[in-house]
């Protein structure tokens, strides 16, 4: 391991110790709904909106419980024609942020948004301006879900803390919370599913990160499903990704006890299948030995009773924690010592032209992997598209339309760097830290076919030309509507990208300052996490993450074609 890998590892500790050291403090109570906190860019007052799912919407992660993020064209209200002539409608600032990875939701002709402060907005679909506002105390990473009861519409989210929330998606006002994990390093990084009346939570965790502190004993999360009453926040059950409960079984270098099995969070968005009544959920990796045979996997749950119906293991042997990092590793790196290549994007339920189905999946090694969700999950392909890491391979997710699948690739490669390097970013947690994105690594997008896997084209990424700090790495999620692909990368590029053979057709750089609607100084940055959501004639996409060497920013930006 050479000097900048021995720097990256001590950054990388000093931010698990601060994470460790956050997730042990108390957790803030929840505030109530605020209007008063924005400095301005609020709403006249708004009538009830009709039932939002007769007009054009996107609900969640992926648009629909199969998680397809494809945006049909009556939804869409873009025809791929008109793409190029998008611009600039209006933007939103969001105050005291620095990464914006939370996915909006649109219904009703409001956009429901969450942020790395912890406040959510309502805003003007059309305009930018603020129905409401409500503060949850935490970060919100999740897409926010909407859905309706006996009691009306309301919105649905989960934070750092592993909390879950339903707001009145027409006032902001609380209806209820629920805790999904008890564990103090749980969290909720992908948006509920809301099948029925039932929603189902996916709960991921902090502790990989705390395992880097030699006096932590590590580790004793397990991912989970919740499937809650939407109605009330009555849990019906929970279904541990590892059904061992974690047992001490060794100490660790310095004597503190090590505990396992523990890890195989669920990142991403859960899938919803009617035919077979069952919620798919990919996992990622183990943080302690032993390894389990449910990290890196699909899995199947009954929906109606939480138990697994089947699962099926993608990378064995991949237990990680931080202190993997060092060299030599550190107390609470596990034997296994994996390669973290787990998943991060929900699993896509396709029909193939067959009549048969596929559950298809990006995965940190850059493979994409098939499998059979009638057939217990038995794998069909599998089609490497880049060559992966642990910012690397398939991060946030593809889409799917009909015919395709489409890949964004990320192999990220980082350096830990002087902070007064050109072109680096100063690391979050320590200011004597710049980290440096390699301007020659990572990128490109691909188009499979959904029955067997082959390419059917790859576009590489235009290229920084030279420009220090400035990454190809395609981090984010992809977004398709018919005849175009979107995607945005680290490089602060959003691009569109003809569906048929790949060519970019349009290409906007978000990197720079923005005029706010609510009166916030806004800055663009790099694209990450969270995907570009279109809807009646509009694109929106947030754009800024401060993290990794990324490029901080807080702004939501709404672009349609000139007179819309």
């Amino acid at each position: 391991m050479n000097a900048n890998h021995n720097r990256l590892a001590s950054a990388a500790l000093l931010l698990l110790l601060a994470t460790a050291l956050c997730v042990a403090l108390p957790r803030r109570a929840a505030a109530q709904e605020s209007g008063a906190a924005s400095p301005g860019g609020l709403c006249p007052a708004a009538a009830d909106f009709e039932n939002p799912l007769n007009t054009p919407h996107w609900n969640g992660w992926g648009a629909d419980v199969a998680q397809h993020r494809f945006q049909p064209a009556a939804m869409a209200g873009l025809a791929a024609d008109d793409v190029p002539r998008l611009s600039l409608k209006w933007a939103f600032g969001v105050p005291g942020a620095t990464r914006m990875v939370a996915q909006p939701t649109l219904m009703g002709g409001r956009i429901f948004v969450g942020s790395q402060t912890g406040r959510i907005y309502a805003l003007d679909a059309k305009t930018g301006c603020i129905h409401w506002q409500y503060d949850a105390g935490g970060q919100v990473r999740s897409a926010i879900t909407i859905g309706r009861d006996s009691s009306g519409w309301s919105a649905y989210f989960g934070d750092e803390h592993g909390i879950v929330y339903a707001l009145d998606a027409l006032s902001g006002k609380p209806r209820w919370t629920s805790r999904a994990d008890d564990h103090r390093a749980a969290m909720i990084t992908g948006a509920p599913t809301l099948a029925g009346t039932t929603l189902f939570v996916p709960v991921s965790s902090y502790e990989e990160l705390s395992g880097a502190n030699p006096g932590y004993a590590c580790c004793t999360f397990r991912g989970s499903i919740v499937a809650l009453e939407a109605a009330t926040g009555r849990q019906v059950w929970k279904s541990y990704t590892i059904a061992q409960t974690p047992a001490t079984h060794a100490t660790n270098a310095v004597g503190v006890r090590r505990k396992g099995p523990s890890g195989a969070a669920v990142w991403s968005s859960p899938t919803y299948d009617a035919r077979n009544g069952l919620v798919y959920a990919t996992t990622g990796d183990n943080y302690s030995d032993p390894p389990t045979d449910t990290s890196d996997a699909f899995l199947a749950f009954n929906a109606t009773s939480g138990e697994l119906a089947w699962s099926r293991q993608v990378l064995s042997g991949d237990a990680y924690t931080v202190a993997c990092n060092t060299v030599p590793p550190g107390a609470n790196c596990p034997a296994a010592n994996g390669p973290d290549l787990d998943f991060g994007s929900s699993a896509i339920l396709v029909d193939l032209p067959d009549g048969k189905r596929a559950l298809i999946a990006g995965q940190k090694s850059g493979v994409v992997t098939a499998v059979d969700p009638d057939h217990a999950g038995a794998i069909l392909w599998q089609t490497r598209v880049g060559r992966g890491g642990k910012l690397g391979g398939v991060q946030w997710g593809p889409a799917a339309d009909d015919d395709r699948i489409y890949v964004a690739v990320s192999d990220t490669r980082l350096s830990v760097v002087p902070p007064d390097t050109p072109g680096a970013q100063l690391s979050v947690f320590d200011a004597r830290i710049g980290w440096l994105l390699d301007n020659a690594a990572g990128g490109g997008l691909h188009a499979l076919k959904p029955e067997t896997g082959k390419e059917i084209w790859q576009t590489p990424h235009p290229g920084c030309n030279g420009v220090p700090g400035c990454s190809p790495a395609q981090s984010a999620a992809v977004t398709v509507i018919p005849g175009i692909v979107f995607s945005g990368g680290l490089d602060g590029h959003l691009r569109a990208y003809a569906a048929g053979d790949g060519h970019i057709v349009w290409d906007v750089d978000t990197k720079r300052g923005y005029q706010t609607s609510n009166g916030v100084a806004a800055q663009g940055g790099s694209i990450d996490g969270a995907g570009a959501v279109i809807v009646d004639g509009m694109l929106y996409v947030n754009s800024g993450s401060g993290l990794w060497g990324g490029v901080p920013g807080n702004v939501l930006l709404a672009y349609a074609v000139d007179g819309h």
